[in-house]
């Protein structure tokens, strides 16, 4: 399987976040966007397509999820990953755990 997958959990409720609206830019080519599913996921932003070579931002804007979700005090809104592909062939998934106030990511299989 290749392409990109994502996973958004809300570390305020320990819930997937639904409605998460992501955009995948890779240079050269228009800005793909996504919208996590009821399990907090975008199961392939690409469509079966392989992510090109290279350097991508994927944007997650997690400052509206939390806003919609009661959240009167919100630090981070949009939170860009900066990462490198060196091998097409291969999937990439990017987890997000979240709070308004603090991320972490990783390199997920």
């Amino acid at each position: 399987m290749t392409g990109l997958s994502t996973h958004v959990l809300d570390l305020t409720t320990g819930r997937p976040a639904v409605g998460v609206r992501i955009m995948l830019h890779m240079q050269g080519y228009p800005t793909i966007e996504g919208i996590t599913d009821s399990d907090g996921r975008c199961k392939n932003l690409l469509g079966g397509e392989p992510l090109k070579a290279g350097r991508h931002k994927i944007i997650f804007d997690i400052g509206n999820y939390f806003t919609a979700g009661g959240h009167a005090n919100v630090f981070l809104h949009e939170v860009t990953l900066d990462f490198e592909v060196s091998n097409p062939e291969e999937h990439h998934h990017v987890p997000l755990l979240a709070t308004p106030f603090a991320v972490s990511t990783y390199r997920g299989s």
